[in-house]
């Protein structure tokens, strides 16, 4: 039987992702950011906005950013003569800030209290017969409580972060996935190359067919034909557990996932060939563009001395990635994956991707004994990874020597607001906006690994690995009730 993941919700990530671009200024450390962003969520949250679904622009919704600009319009220090009428200047962030900067650098977490808080609560048996755990200072690199912490463990969707930072280490926040359009020497042969960008969409297609017509040139009367490319990626197409809603074929050349509904995320019924479907949508734009097609599309590989008409290209990873991990997204997570092996120079399969994301990890000098990296969504059950992996992970993106892994942070789903993580936290009083975690569900196995700002202020990065659980909604409970500890919510910690 497929093993369900988690289904995520419709709500956009990072309403306070502008502020991830600020630069700290003492002891090297960025948690201020995340503990004002925070701030600025809870403000959010507190006035009962409402925030509408726009495109992933840039690692940062169009949407979110036009909601954080309207929200206080006259916010900030008072900087000059008021006009008549108009409302006081609200108070200066750059003061709140400060004060978080100024608890962060001088009050350390206690792991004596987070040993108090955290022990009984491991104990839980709705966690099943084994769990697993790891917390530390993302600032430092301490650990501060562990528990199994050296432990592999099945991490289900939690291994997305390392998926996650393995491909932005590799390819940088900026990388874009290109997919192409070639015309033989002869102009009568027209090839779609896939690139491996799952995002592909209708209008990409049809941006791709209009450029290409025109490259064509006359009246479109002399018959073209069409092929299609999906060589950039080798092996079985097909994920280890099957035909699944939970992923499509793992191809080259796909559009919106080979998804056969209007969804975007979540389970759906799957094409069972997207390359094939592919071409076929992008013949009919072509012919739509005024070139005749002949024939039905077959696939094969551009013909020596085909040159590029149309190139369409992705979002940036750094926005892929924010995707992936908020939406819980298990085709992009396999197309980071593909991406991170061609860049290391191994195969495009699900090996190579095993190989090459295990290697950029040692490159930052996590810690992998133990870890098998089986597949980059974790849908694989045969995968294992430690809880001090991923805290580790989550330290390297909050390192501010390393922005380019800032995606992984400002991805995460918040408690009790965006993504996986929606629809929970929401009885857990004080703790919606100060957890971001990514979420994994198997069946007998659920995991919860992100960061909080406990109570002295300071980004607590966790993982918290359970199997063996009978019920998951208990399960999923308890996890959230560990993360909610690390706040001091309640009086639990601290």
């Amino acid at each position: 039987m497929a093993e369900p993941v988690e289904e995520p919700s419709n709500r956009p990530s990072d309403p306070w992702g502008r502020i991830k671009n600020l630069k700290s200024k003492r002891n090297g450390s960025n948690t201020w950011q995340v503990v004002a962003g925070s701030a600025v969520l809870g403000l959010v949250v507190a006035t009962g906005a409402v925030l509408a679904a726009g495109p992933w622009d840039n690692g940062q919704r169009k949407a979110e950013r036009q909601l954080a600009a309207a929200e206080h319009p006259t916010g900030g220090a008072h900087h000059g003569r008021r006009l008549p009428g108009a409302p006081e200047p609200a108070p200066s962030a750059p003061a709140v800030l400060g004060a978080l900067d100024t608890v962060t650098r001088s009050a350390p977490q206690d792991p004596a209290s987070l040993r108090t808080a955290l022990a009984p609560l491991l104990a839980a048996p709705e966690l099943g017969t084994q769990v697993a755990a790891s917390v530390v200072d993302t600032a430092t690199g301490e650990q501060l409580y562990g528990r199994g912490a050296a432990t592999p463990m099945t991490p289900a969707s939690t291994v997305k972060i390392a998926t996650a930072v393995a491909a932005l280490s590799a390819l940088g926040p900026d990388h874009r996935i290109a997919t192409t359009v070639r015309l033989s020497e002869d102009g009568r042969t027209l090839t779609l190359v896939g690139g491996g960008d799952p995002t592909l969409d209708p209008a990409a297609l049809r941006s791709l067919a209009t450029t290409a017509a025109k490259a064509l040139g006359g009246d479109g009367e002399d018959p073209v034909r069409l092929a299609y490319d999906t060589s950039r990626y080798t092996g079985p197409v097909r994920h280890p557990i099957g035909k699944n809603p939970n992923i499509a074929p793992v191809t080259a050349l796909m559009v919106d996932e080979g998804r056969l509904d209007d969804s975007d995320r979540g389970p759906a019924e799957r094409s069972k060939d997207p390359a094939g479907d592919a071409a076929r949508a992008f013949a009919a734009e072509l012919t739509a563009a005024g070139v005749t097609v002949e024939g039905e599309p077959r696939a094969a590989r551009p013909a020596a001395g085909a040159r590029t008409v149309a190139t369409h290209r992705s979002a940036p990873l750094s926005a892929l990635v924010e995707r992936t991990l908020t939406n819980s997204d298990n085709d992009i997570a396999e197309a980071l994956a593909r991406q991170t092996a061609i860049a290391k120079g191994e195969s495009a399969d699900f090996a190579g991707a095993r190989r090459a994301v295990t290697t950029e990890l040692k490159k930052l000098q996590v810690p992998t004994a133990g870890a098998r990296l089986a597949d980059g969504s974790g849908l694989d059950r045969k995968g294992r990874v430690t809880p001090a992996l991923l805290t580790t992970l989550l330290a390297r993106a909050a390192d501010p020597e390393r922005p380019g892994l800032r995606p992984v942070l400002t991805g995460l789903p918040v408690a009790g607001f965006t993504g996986t993580l929606s629809t929970r936290y929401r009885d857990t009083t004080g703790t919606p906006g100060l957890i971001r975690a990514k979420t994994g569900t198997l069946t007998g196995v659920n995991s919860l690994a992100g960061t909080v700002v406990d109570p002295q202020g300071r980004l607590l990065a966790f993982a918290f690995l359970a199997s063996g659980s009978t019920v998951p909604a208990d399960a999923e409970a308890a996890l959230d009730t560990l993360a909610a500890a690390l706040t001091g919510a309640g009086g639990t910690a601290g």
